[in-house]
């Protein structure tokens, strides 16, 4: 018993703890309080910093393990399954192009997309000049070959540290990297029945690769760098071509070369096996030879065209098996006709410099996409007598390679500035904003009648972009001259009012004597540097 306040014995309460123990003050709501069944074993760290926690991709809070924070961004996709979906739905009731809706320049007309293979009619509908993801190795190296998966899935890039870099073919994110040659990977090319791919590198060894690019087999083709390999029509057979100046004619299975093709002066750079025949033809760096077709089983040269009067790059036979299509470094592309080859078909003109890569649309049998050494990538149909399309400052270096989606909707280019670019079609509405397809629109015609110098969203250390007119900036222009033309500048200015833009470039005053001396000669001091459209020098 405890002797109490007034002195009587009050009871001990064995609820309260032994004397001595420090305990922890009761809460306010003892009875929502849950204890761990297994509590931890270590106490919990204190919290660094403040600020609401970080939620990641899954809607859960990220916990801090000491690595740097990935930025949580949406990845890039396009997505062609909707389109296919609109194309067996249509097929359901349209008859033909005359039952086809109407796709207006709007983004409400985004769920009428289709594939290239519905509107056949309609080549335009598969040029594509939007830019959608720049894919580059950390190792930071030249690629010099492309190849789709044959579904189409994945794309495989062969680079100058001789890896194979393999990369989704629907986000377009890095998938994974093996070191398949010991030299710059040079040539690649998937066998017609989607099994085997072959493919050749700058020590001349070719290799076999399965789907799952598993190496099967490997052996030494030439001496000399390989620069493409070409599978027969029935898989049996594959020719190569090589800088030693041959083109040999290998049996698949037997690893066995069966011919020499020798009459070529010079490095063979391109050969394609006729998609239905037994022909192959090849392009060489020989001006005096520059295009030949073979007999592969004789080993004899069945013609010899005499039309580029510098190096051959590339050249490629259509599936139709009528047409050639050859690129060169003399900035044009011509086309043949197997059915007549005294005379070029036709001569495609538009590339300002060499053009290095030449590829067939996989769906569009008349329209094909070249690649050039200033970096420009063009499109061009038969017949035609321009190009139909164009993103000239593509790339920063030459244009390597280029490769097709089997669908036909996205385009991808290897340059020797280290990059693999996807390229997809415009969708309807499109501004075509970008920096690729800025020097595509005409003069006076761009979106919002701003001028191509208005898009710089920053000055570079106190640099502006230069206006249109030398002296005169669109908040300043001077009454009269804003719809006539200028001497010397194809330009007509717009004559809507500028005041409701939000950026306008920094410009230099109009000097007092600008209009009175516009046409004397004195006052060419005073005008400075004439500028073209766009700024560049004129």
């Amino acid at each position: 018993m405890v002797v109490g306040a007034g002195g009587g014995m009050v009871p001990p309460n064995y609820s309260n703890p032994p004397p001595g123990v420090i305990t922890a003050p009761p809460t306010t709501h003892p009875t929502h309080q849950q204890l761990p069944k297994f509590p931890p074993q270590f106490p919990p760290a204190p919290s660094v910093g403040s600020g609401p926690p970080v939620i990641g991709p899954d809607g859960q809070p990220v916990e801090f393990d000491g690595k740097r924070l990935r930025k949580t961004m949406m990845r890039k996709t396009v997505d062609y399954n909707s389109s296919f979906i609109n194309m067996l739905h249509n097929r359901v009731w349209a008859r033909d192009y005359r039952d086809r809706r109407a796709v207006q320049p709007d983004i409400c007309f985004y769920p009428d997309i289709v594939p290239p293979q519905d509107t056949l009619d309609n080549e335009v509908n598969a040029v594509t000049s939007r830019f959608v993801k720049t894919a580059t190795n950390k190792m930071r190296c030249p690629i010099f070959c492309l190849s789709w998966t044959p579904e189409g899935r994945r794309l495989i890039t062969g680079a100058s540290s001789g890896e194979f870099t393999l990369w989704n073919g629907l986000t377009f994110n890095f998938e994974t990297i093996l070191q398949a040659h010991d030299s710059p990977v040079r040539a690649m090319q998937w066998s017609h029945n989607d099994v085997w791919m072959v493919t050749g590198d700058h020590g001349g060894y070719i290799k076999y690769w399965q789907s799952n690019m598993n190496n099967v087999k490997m052996f030494q083709a030439h001496k000399e760098p390989i620069r493409r390999v070409s599978f027969s029509p029935t898989d049996s057979k594959f020719a190569s071509c090589s800088d030693d100046g041959t083109v040999r004619i290998w049996d698949f299975q037997r690893c066995y070369e069966e011919k020499v093709l020798r009459g070529h002066g010079a490095d063979v750079k391109c050969v394609d096996w006729h998609p239905h025949k037994g022909i192959v033809v090849s392009g060489s760096k020989d001006s005096q030879q520059p295009i030949k077709l073979w007999d592969p089983k004789t080993g004899q040269v069945l013609h010899t065209i005499h039309a580029h009067k510098s190096t051959v790059m590339d050249c490629a036979w259509n599936s139709n098996g009528n047409w050639l299509i050859t690129a060169s470094r003399d900035h044009l592309l011509k086309l043949f006709d197997i059915r007549n080859l005294k005379e070029e078909m036709q001569t495609f003109r538009g590339h300002k410099k060499e053009a290095s890569a030449v590829k067939w649309h996989p769906v569009h049998e008349g329209m094909f996409a070249s690649g050039g050494s200033d970096g420009s990538v063009m499109f061009w149909s038969v017949g035609a007598d321009k190009e139909i399309g164009a993103i000239e400052q593509a790339h920063e270096s030459i244009v390597w390679c280029l490769a097709w989606h089997p669908v036909g909707h996205i385009l991808t280019t290897g340059s020797n500035d280290h990059t693999v670019k996807f390229w997809s079609r415009n969708r309807p509405g499109d501004s075509m904003r970008d920096k690729y397809n800025l020097n595509t629109l005409p003069p006076g015609q761009e979106e919002d009648y701003g001028n191509i110098g208005d898009l710089v969203e920053g000055t570079h250390h106190g640099v502006t972009s230069t206006v249109t007119i030398p002296g005169m900036a669109p908040e300043d222009r001077v009454e009269g001259l804003a719809s006539s033309s200028i001497p010397g500048l194809d330009f007509h200015g717009p004559e809507d009012p500028m005041s409701d833009r939000k950026k306008q470039p920094f410009s230099k005053p109009i000097p007092k004597s600008f209009q009175a001396n516009w046409n004397t000669e004195a006052a060419e001091q005073e005008r400075g540097v004439k500028r073209a459209f766009g700024g560049a020098e004129g």
